[in-house]
């Protein structure tokens, strides 16, 4: 079942449900939402698909690994965010947090090289 059109598709619908799912939650609690938004169900899904699909326990411990590494600098944009929005609205606000996090990610990759880590294939 881990191969073919039919496994990708199931892939992509149980992903999108999950997105849509986190995605229309603040519309009923915006702490639930918060709350989805902040569980890495993105990540359990992708270690469940490398699982499933048989990939070696090095490769999934791997991505595990990574995936702190790269969340690490998006965390400045969850504080900087809520008070740029309504002095900037929502787009100018959004932009300068993807400059604040690739700011961070690059501070981040300078500083982990110091202690032998490479982020950056």
């Amino acid at each position: 079942m881990t191969t073919g059109t039919g496994w990708l598709a199931t892939k992509y619908l149980l992903t999108a449900a999950v997105v849509v799912t986190v995605s229309e939650a603040p519309r009923r609690s915006d702490r639930l939402g918060g709350l989805l938004a902040a569980l890495p169900l993105v990540t359990v899904l992708a270690l469940i698909w490398l699982h499933v699909e048989q990939q070696p326990v090095e490769r999934i411990a791997d991505h595990a690994r990574f995936t702190f590494w790269y969340v690490l600098p998006t965390l400045p944009m969850f504080l900087a965010f809520p008070p740029l929005l309504p002095r900037l609205g929502f787009w100018p606000s959004l932009l300068l947090c993807a400059v604040l996090t690739m700011g961070c990610f690059g501070l981040l990759v300078l500083l982990m090289r110091q202690f032998d880590l490479e982020l950056l294939p």
